[in-house]
């Protein structure tokens, strides 16, 4: 297994499950790792996926936009246990309120969340909310395009990132799980690409400049700040870069 260079297992997506979802699924072995991050967008198609049949039943069944788009966004939330949502309060208290890499990365550490935490996802939660709401209205064959595409794409900047940047430092989840390859993380985009190119038809094109320029300044943002990737700075570009799509997916 340590010597296992297959760039696909059939194994990936469920290893993929374990680490980004709190879903029911066992795994026997660890050990692709990083190998496995390609996987990560089938993860948010399966996580937004569920969301959008939460949100729609709700329609179907009666209840209000707003009210159906909590109930997608719950769905969201409860499947990843607020991992990403974490990373981004982690990210926003670390890089704003600490003065050197060292001190960012320990607040970013700590379990407690500071003021920038607090506002960084109040602002994402309602910044979905107000997303999902919309795309409720304008129709749910559209609603149900965005929830699957904006999870799926956002999950696939993950790997980009894992192999462009060096690791922060030398614990926690991300250096656990290693640092994605060129070809993982490529093949990650390219699954994602044309999963969402079939969902969105010439649409795909202005969606993967919108990934692309959020995963660039996420990237440039944690080099200047502590010199690299860790598992927060993964969750907090998901985030920033599923609102992003949600809200261009809105037009």
């Amino acid at each position: 297994m340590k010597n296992d260079q297959a760039l696909v297992k059939a194994s990936d997506f469920p290893l993929a499950l374990v680490l980004l979802t709190r879903l029911p699924v066992h795994v026997s072995s660890f050990e692709r790792g990083a190998k496995a991050a390609w996987a990560y967008p089938l993860v948010g198609l399966l996580t937004g996926g569920l969301a959008g049949l939460a949100g729609l039943t709700g329609l179907w069944a009666g209840l209000a936009a707003p009210i159906s788009a909590l109930i997608s966004i719950f769905i969201l939330t409860i499947t990843t246990g607020v991992m990403h949502e974490d990373g981004l309060a982690d990210t926003a208290d670390g890089l704003w309120g600490g003065w050197d890499r060292a001190r960012r990365l320990e607040i970013m550490k700590d379990s407690h969340i500071g003021t920038y935490g607090v506002i960084a996802l109040l602002l994402s939660f309602s910044g979905r909310w107000a997303a999902i709401w919309m795309l409720f209205e304008t129709g749910p064959a559209t609603a149900i395009a965005a929830l699957l595409v904006a999870p799926m794409l956002s999950r696939a900047t993950m790997p980009a990132l894992m192999s462009a940047l060096p690791q922060a430092r030398d614990h926690g989840l991300s250096h656990a799980t290693g640092r994605a390859t060129p070809a993982t993380a490529a093949l990650g985009v390219g699954v994602a690409a044309v999963l969402a190119g079939l969902l969105l038809g010439w649409g795909v094109v202005g969606a993967l400049v919108w990934a692309a320029l959020m995963t660039l300044a996420m990237g440039w943002l944690a080099h200047a700040k502590i010199g690299g990737q860790t598992g927060d700075i993964l969750g907090a570009t998901q985030q920033i870069t599923e609102i992003t799509l949600l809200f261009y997916l809105t037009i």
